[in-house]
């Protein structure tokens, strides 16, 4: 995590900011908020366009996007991988986009990559600069290093999801993890055997991250596991609890991103 402060005092240096607000009911909303004002010198990477790829019949909602496209997206930002550039993320989301964004840079190997803790929204309420300059395309050396034992799919899970030691999480809200309630993909449910863990509970009302003392306790009743999997709807918010794992000092887990889209659209 970085601070408003922190970011505040290094606008203008050698970094990368990434905006990646979005809307899933209004799928344009990220980029107008965007062109309306953003944190200056940031770029803009939205979330259908940049960070996923074209929906199939199955995969989810969201598919990790073709990986060489995506580097040819950050190579645009400038981001370098030696030295590795700093990399700022924001959404005004509780970091629900923000953090697929750092879980895609950190899977292709970038480690100097943080959230903006508040995100936009706090930036905004300290009455901080906003800017609606675009800045101008980069040129970056990124060399992708997959970590590729990251991801599982569904065949992975229907095999390791009761095998002992191994514990499958559900980042959605408890009603739509028991089934009450689906508003998004047509078939309400959870994965047989999943825990729930619902993704906003990281952080206050306010989109702030809760300490590293309070995320530890959060995730302490799974401490002993052998192997977690974290899925969402569709890979997007699960990022979240993969990312609140790394400030704990958690195993983070392994992502489904096929999620719940993917599982329901086999059954």
């Amino acid at each position: 995590m970085v601070t408003l402060q922190w970011l505040a005092d290094h606008l203008g240096n050698h970094l990368v900011i990434i905006d990646c607000r979005f809307s899933l009911p209004a799928a344009d909303l990220g980029q107008q908020q965007y062109d309306s004002g953003h944190i200056p010198g940031a770029y803009y990477l939205d979330l259908n366009r940049h960070l996923s790829s074209a929906v199939q019949d199955h995969g989810g909602r969201h598919p990790l996007p073709d990986w060489s496209k995506f580097v040819d997206h950050i190579n645009c930002l400038g981001i370098q991988s030696n030295p590795q550039t700093p990399v700022v993320i924001y959404d005004a989301s509780r970091f629900a986009f923000a953090a697929r964004l750092w879980w895609m840079l950190r899977y292709l190997g970038h480690k100097n990559v943080a959230l903006l803790d508040g995100g936009i929204t706090a930036w905004t309420e300290a009455g901080l600069p906003l800017s609606q300059a675009t800045p101008d395309s980069q040129g970056g050396n990124f060399v992708p290093q997959p970590q590729v034992d990251w991801v599982v799919d569904i065949d992975y899970v229907r095999e390791h999801k009761d095998k002992s030691g191994v514990i499958v999480i559900d980042s959605r809200s408890a009603d739509r993890f028991r089934g009450e309630r689906e508003p998004i993909d047509p078939i309400a449910g959870s994965v047989p055997g999943a825990v729930n863990y619902f993704w906003k509970d990281i952080s206050t009302d306010a989109g702030l991250l809760k300490s590293p003392a309070e995320l530890a306790s959060h995730w302490q009743s799974i401490n002993d596991t052998d192997e977690i999997i974290i899925y969402c709807g569709s890979g997007v918010t699960a990022c979240v609890n993969l990312f609140s794992r790394v400030v704990a000092g958690k195993p983070m887990g392994k992502l489904y991103p096929g999620g719940w889209s993917d599982w329901c659209s086999y059954l």
